[in-house]
């Protein structure tokens, strides 16, 4: 991140600009959009919606003449506006990765198999993909990241998330030698596995959220989805089935995440995981042995040791993301990104009964909800990733509240990119 603004102000100096399509003008884009118009360098150049209104006040919000919008009916028509300097909005998504002048496309809908389709689209037509869809990212993300190597582009998740903020203290860390004990986000409440978007609807009103997109966050399934891309881009792995998820002060981590014969909640060393009580902050527990190391450390109020918390008070959400946006177009790098291989899964589990032939929804509904487990279990038991359900799904046989869905217990779709591109994905790294 050091630089970025040189260089987005050398660019700004030089009349030239990376070019950014925004699918998805909710809360989260409209912020990304606001921001973007601070910054030097880079221009919210497309914005697409299947509510055209929000991709319109995604512009109107930051004082764009309506004059200067035009709305998108046929590719020729945005790239000749585009050379113009006019900001497009639409409601047909496939402009956002197809329009000539967009170097980064950013997929904002939340929506798995959309993601799919989005990410496929724009690796194909040589954009850089930054995904904030980290419902698909968890489900599909190290094959998205291999298609975009072999393109010769970047596939990234987003600054702000806490995904994203967490792999800055772990690069940091691991950049000066520190052992990494456990890295983890924190959660404002505890997890109600009943969650619906009826019975969050009230303070869905309030946070200007989706119903179903609260309720994701209130019944765990979002931070189980987090710890995933976490995981799957450290190679840290969950120390036990939906982790520990321990109520704690930032100040006690140390403590916590240890070894259990040394008197913490640990079964192994190298965990992903959360903790109520520090939201919404993102930690990294590190240990250093060496005497000198501590004497310093010490010095500087970071604590008796050997373990040590390095605790980053916010992250920015969306706001952020416009600088993940500037290091993939500048330094062609991400800023979180899956490994070779995936090392965790964000399994299903049955939210409410489910009798055979009934329908499942998706994330945040009523039917379903997540948990972590590592990949090779998963595998092992032949659970469901819960990126793979939908509407279209349903129960093969009764299905108790609380039981985990393998594939033999349900009729996924398997005409969606999404699951084409797992089952790749699942041949590729057995």
């Amino acid at each position: 991140m050091i630089g970025i603004n040189r260089q987005l102000r050398k660019l700004e100096e030089n009349n030239k600009h990376i070019r950014v399509s925004l699918i998805g003008a909710g809360l989260m884009g409209k912020g990304m959009i606001s921001q973007m118009f601070l910054m030097k360098g880079m221009i919210p150049a497309l914005v697409t919606s299947n509510n055209i209104g929000d991709a319109i006040e995604a512009y109107t919000k930051v004082g764009v003449a309506r004059n200067d919008i035009v709305i998108g009916r046929s590719l020729d028509e945005i790239n000749i506006a585009m050379e113009k300097g006019k900001y497009i909005a639409s409601d047909i998504t496939e402009y956002a990765t197809k329009a000539n002048l967009i170097d980064v496309v950013v997929d904002a809908t939340g929506v798995p198999d959309t993601g799919a389709e989005i990410a496929i689209e724009a690796i194909k037509n040589k954009k850089h993909m930054v995904m904030l869809n980290i419902e698909a990212d968890a489900t599909i993300g190290p094959i998205l990241n291999k298609m975009a190597k072999d393109a010769g582009v970047v596939y990234t998740g987003t600054a702000g998330d806490e995904p994203g903020s967490v792999m800055e203290i772990f690069d940091f860390a691991d950049a000066i030698g520190f052992d990494i004990l456990a890295i983890g986000k924190g959660k404002n409440n505890p997890i109600d596995f009943t969650a619906t978007p009826e019975s969050v609807m009230d303070k869905a009103k309030e946070s200007g959220l989706k119903p179903l997109r609260l309720a994701s966050f209130v019944d765990g399934t979002n931070t189980m989805i987090e710890m995933a891309t976490m995981s799957n881009a450290t190679g840290l792995l969950p120390d036990l089935r939906g982790g520990h998820g321990v109520t704690a002060e930032v100040d006690e981590l140390p403590d916590i995440f240890k070894l259990k014969e040394d008197g913490g909640i640990l079964n192994n060393l190298g965990v992903v995981d959360y903790v109520n009580g520090i939201a919404p902050g993102v930690f990294a527990v590190v240990s250093a042995e060496l005497p000198q190391i501590q004497k310093e450390l010490k010095l500087v109020k970071m604590g008796d040791g050997p373990n040590y918390v390095l605790y980053r008070p916010y992250h920015l959400v969306s706001l952020e993301t416009p600088i993940t946006i500037a290091r993939a177009a500048i330094y062609n790098e991400a800023t979180i990104a899956p490994i070779d291989r995936p090392i965790s899964e964000v399994i299903t589990m049955a939210k409410k009964d489910m009798k055979a032939g009934e329908r499942f929804d998706g994330i945040g509904e009523y039917t379903v909800l997540g948990s972590i487990d590592s990949y090779k279990t998963a595998k092992e038991e032949n659970l469901v990733p819960i990126g793979l359900i939908s509407s279209n799904a349903k129960a093969k046989r009764d299905i108790k509240r609380g039981e985990f869905i393998s594939y033999d217990m349900i009729d996924l779709d398997t005409g969606t990119a999404i699951y084409k591109l797992r089952r790749e994905q699942d041949k590729i790294f057995r």
